[in-house]
């Protein structure tokens, strides 16, 4: 091959090509094997591969593949639609179609700050997240991600909405201790909504499971009620940011199942596709809708490739075959497999000092001592070294690194197909024993890593 034309992430490095992939696997043109153990970036929830999905992508080509939203809905689009609908708690019913997580959270932003302003509300127009969040990359949901390494190239042009601290028990960064901490981090979100005044805040947004930013960190049981409560009592919409744990990913259908919280907007993508089409989502309440369709009638917001029928047809078809073989169940029954496993490495080494997630939505953090929780130094490249050894054995796992201080911080994120079985989870987390010990050999060697053993 000559030189390559295609900008790649990382400018100079060889990636191997692609060939093909059937469920779990994926295989490059060199005949080697790989274990998707994190679905690509935690998107392709029912494996690679799947003879159904392509039926429905060609059954939908033959009769039309694009229609501009302006001009004509489709039958597709209506039907997913309604059965986005017909899964979302409450009176979460209506459905804005767009092309990208980041485009639906970005639209959750545009939709919230709209909802008041068609009520001659203009002073609210602040959305406020969460340090130790990811909610995208284009301009607007990079406002929202309390990211320091995603934000700081691009830091003049961002809003400062990162205010609320995570609910990070393991690393805390209020300095408490669960259950004794009465969930203060929580409770801190009404002093930061009081500080700044409930008349700027539209919404709230974070996500259930927190994903790429600090690898697969579960709120205290509490949190979510609490939050809703507080975004009640100050007119504030909550937006969930359901992009990576949406669509059976944790078990449920959306992960805010798991508190039996309802927000008033919800955000989705990655699994809604599967990765077989470039397809997200923003679901709205009725009471929001019901005040825009009353003023203006318009969401301000809108794509080219907005509700085009081919990408609806292909995620209606992925959602048919999620239920056809109860993967929703199979994420939940596979998720405590995987973590009873992972717990097993995090016995056997001291590196590892915490395991943690909601059905197939898991992390491992790396820490320098289990006792203090003390962050490896980003320059260790701890989770890059990982990643790289993971990879020469055949399996794919997700970086979550800078969560502990948004410069500091090491964590993977384990998240394989929703198809996945417990002989896959096994041969998995047998490679991940044996990466895990290289690495734990190679921080040792280079004087980055002391045990009781070397010290």
């Amino acid at each position: 091959m000559g030189r390559s034309h295609l900008i790649k992430p990382v400018l100079g490095n060889n990636y191997p090509v692609i060939s093909h992939g059937k469920g779990i696997y994926l295989y490059d043109k060199e005949g080697n094997q790989y274990i998707d153990g994190s679905s690509g970036a935690i998107t392709a929830n029912i494996g690679h591969g799947v003879h159904e999905i392509a039926e429905a992508m060609w059954n939908q080509a033959k009769h039309v593949s694009f229609v501009y939203r302006s001009q004509f809905t489709s039958d597709a689009a209506e039907q997913l639609a309604e059965k986005l609908a017909n899964y979302a708690p409450g009176d979460l019913n209506s459905v804005f179609f767009v092309n990208s997580g980041s485009e639906a959270t970005e639209t959750a932003l545009k939709v919230a700050i709209q909802y008041f302003q068609e009520q001659g509300i203009v002073t609210k127009t602040k959305v406020i997240s969460r340090w130790t969040s990811y909610h995208g990359i284009t301009l607007g949901a990079l406002s929202m991600s309390g990211h320091p390494l995603r934000r700081q190239r691009f830091t003049s042009l961002l809003e400062d909405f990162p205010a609320a601290p995570a609910p990070y028990c393991y690393q805390c960064p209020l300095n408490e201790t669960y259950p004794g901490c009465g969930v203060k981090c929580a409770d801190d979100l009404e002093n930061i909504i009081q500080t700044l005044g409930p008349d700027q805040i539209a919404a709230f947004i974070a996500e259930p499971v927190i994903g790429a930013s600090g690898g697969a960190i579960v709120p205290p049981d509490e949190y979510f009620k609490k939050i809703r409560a507080v975004c009640d009592k100050y007119n504030i919409l909550l937006i969930a940011d359901e992009v990576m744990t949406g669509m059976g990913r944790t078990g449920k259908m959306f992960a805010m199942e798991h508190w039996n919280v309802i927000p008033d907007i919800i955000a989705l993508g990655k699994g809604m596709s599967a990765g077989y089409t470039p397809m997200a989502a923003t679901i709205v309440s009725d009471r929001i809708m019901d005040v825009i369709e009353a003023g203006t009638k318009v969401v301000m917001s809108g794509h080219t490739f907005s509700a085009n029928p081919q990408s609806a047809a292909v995620c209606l078809a992925v959602i048919e075959f999620m239920e056809k073989y109860k993967l929703q169940e199979n994420a939940a029954a596979m998720g405590e497999y995987l973590v009873n496993h992972l717990q097993r490495l995090q016995w056997k080494y001291p590196l590892i000092g915490d395991v943690r997630g909601k059905g197939l939505l898991c992390g491992i953090e790396f820490v320098k001592d289990p006792i203090t929780r003390e962050p490896f130094e980003l320059s260790s490249k701890v989770v890059d070294r990982l990643l790289s050894i993971c990879f020469t054995k055949g399996l794919l796992v997700y970086p979550a690194v800078g969560g502990v201080t948004g410069f500091s911080g090491d964590s993977i994120l384990v998240s394989p197909p929703l198809t996945v079985t417990k002989e896959q989870i096994s041969d998995m987390v047998d490679i991940l024993d044996q990466s895990i010990s290289e690495l734990t050999t190679q921080l040792i060697t280079e004087g980055l890593y002391i045990t009781e053993a070397t010290s």
